[in-house]
C-alpha cells in the first residue's frame, strides 16, 4: 500500500511538475505517456523503474484491498460499487505502470513508436461494435461521477477521517483539500471528453491527463488554467506522499490512532466550550 501510493504521488510529481514548468516556459503541458517518453537515461531511468514498481504495487493493494474489504466499505450495493472502482482504478494505474516499463525499455534501446493513438484506436474499436457507443458514453459518464466524488471528498475532506492525526496533516490540510479538488478537475473533464467522443462518435476527443491539459488550453485564459491546475496536481502528489506515510486502513489500524477529522472535531469543540 505505501508503495503504491508513493508511486502514484511521484507519477503526478513527475506530470504535474513537468507541466508546470512547461507553462512557465511558454510551452504546453503534456500526458503522463508522453512525459514518461521524454525521461531518458541517468536519474530518470531509476525514476521511471520506482514508478513501475510503484504502479504494480498499487494494482496489487486495490485488489487486495476490495477483496478483503479493508476499507470497511460492506457487502451492500453501495460497498460493492465502492469495491469495484477500487478494481478498475488499480487497472488504470497498471496500465501507467505498463508505461513506464515500455518507457524504460525503449530508453535501453528498443525503437519506441511514439505516443497518442493507443487509446484513441481502443475506444474506435469498442466504438464499431454493438453498443459500443453506449458502453462508451456510460463509462464516461461514470467517470464525470468519479470526478465529482473527488470534488466532493475535497469539499467535505472526507479524506481526513483515513489520515492518521499529526502537526504536518493538520497544518498543510489546505493543500491536501487543494490536491484532491484538482484530481476531480481533471478526472471530470477526462470523462467530459469521453462523452462527447461517444457522443460525436470520434474517439480521438478522448484521452488521458494529455487531453484534459489540451481542452483547457482552448478555453479562455487557457495557458493560466493549465498551471493552476498543475500547481493542484502537484497538491494531489504531496497527497499521495502522504497516504504512503499516514494513511489508516480501517480494518488493519490501532484503535488507538487518532485521525485527522476526529482531531478536528475535538478542536472544534475545544473552541465553542
Amino acid at each position: 500500500m505505501r508503495a503504491g501510493y508513493a508511486g502514484r504521488g511521484l507519477v503526478y510529481l513527475v506530470v504535474a511538475g513537468f507541466g508546470f514548468w512547461s507553462v512557465v516556459q511558454g510551452g504546453e503541458a503534456e500526458g503522463t505517456q508522453d512525459v514518461m517518453e521524454r525521461l531518458d537515461g541517468g536519474w530518470s531511468t531509476f525514476i521511471l523503474l520506482l514508478i513501475a514498481l510503484g504502479m504494480f504495487a498499487y494494482f496489487i493493494w486495490r485488489i487486495v484491498d476490495a477483496i478483503w474489504d479493508l476499507e470497511a466499505y460492506g457487502s451492500g450495493g453501495k460497498g460493492i460499487v465502492a469495491r469495484l472502482g477500487m478494481c478498475v482504478t488499480g487497472l488504470a494505474h497498471l496500465g501507467i505502470g505498463v508505461l513506464a516499463v515500455t518507457a524504460l525499455i525503449s530508453s535501453a534501446g528498443s525503437s519506441g513508436s511514439g505516443s497518442g493513438s493507443g487509446s484513441s484506436g481502443i475506444l474506435s474499436d469498442i466504438m464499431a461494435a454493438p453498443g459500443g457507443r453506449w458502453a462508451v458514453g456510460i463509462a464516461g459518464l461514470l467517470t464525470i461521477a468519479a470526478g465529482v466524488y473527488y470534488i466532493v471528498k475535497a469539499v467535505k475532506e472526507k479524506y481526513r477521517e483515513h489520515l492518521r492525526a499529526n502537526r504536518f496533516t493538520m497544518d498543510f490540510n489546505w493543500a491536501l483539500k487543494a490536491g484532491v479538488a484538482a484530481q476531480g478537475v481533471v478526472v471530470g473533464i477526462i470523462g467530459l471528453l469521453i462523452t462527447l467522443a461517444a457522443l460525436q462518435h470520434d474517439p480521438s476527443q478522448a484521452g488521458g491527463v494529455g487531453s484534459a491539459f489540451d481542452w483547457l488550453y482552448a478555453q479562455p485564459y487557457g495557458r493560466v488554467l493549465v498551471g493552476l491546475l498543475c500547481l493542484g496536481l502537484l497538491g494531489f502528489s504531496l497527497f499521495c506522499f502522504v497516504n504512503a506515510a499516514y494513511r489508516i486502513v480501517p480494518k488493519a489500524a490501532d484503535e488507538n490512532i487518532e485521525s485527522v477529522a476526529i482531531r478536528a472535531r475535538s478542536k472544534a469543540k475545544q473552541m465553542t466550550s
